[in-house]
């Protein structure tokens, strides 16, 4: 079982920021409904939390990321940010952790962007017609999916 000790400080943040990253990249993906989509990120890690996935993530959800703001002017630096995160998570918990809890890591960081993106409905009027997810954030689930090796899911 793999625990935060495992981990130096720089290792941790970014595993710890990599989900918030790719969250904020969903939310930069389309404009309308940030304060949804932010209160649903809140709800995905509490998910995650009941979710009882593993010590690890646990204690990956239970850390707060600390995003400095000002790396993320554009939308282009989040997603620039987003993946590298995501890439340099993924082989981080290759290295040191189960096969198990790198699969939890993956179906968390899906799920909270899933969750981002569900958040509010794109287009439409007074709520009424629209879509789930956008184009544009389906095409970042798609995207993140492919980072983590989970087309199709």
């Amino acid at each position: 079982m793999t625990e935060k000790a495992d981990f130096n400080a720089e290792e941790w943040s970014t595993l710890v920021e990599a989900p918030a990253l790719v969250a904020l990249r969903v939310i930069a993906a389309e404009r309308g409904g940030t304060l949804r989509e932010t209160l649903s990120l809140g709800r995905a890690y509490s998910e995650a939390r009941r979710g009882h996935e593993g010590d690890l993530l646990e204690a990956i959800v239970s850390s707060a990321p600390q995003i400095d703001p000002a790396r993320l002017k554009d939308p282009q630096a989040v997603t620039e940010q987003a993946d590298r995160a995501l890439r340099e998570a993924i082989a981080l918990l290759e290295r040191k952790a189960t096969p198990e809890e790198v699969d939890a890591y993956r179906r968390f960081v899906l799920a909270v962007a899933d969750t981002v993106a569900h958040a509010h409905r794109e287009g439409g009027f007074l709520g009424i017609g629209g879509k789930e997810v956008s184009e544009h954030e389906q095409a970042v689930l798609d995207d993140v999916a492919a980072l983590l090796g989970r087309q199709g899911e």
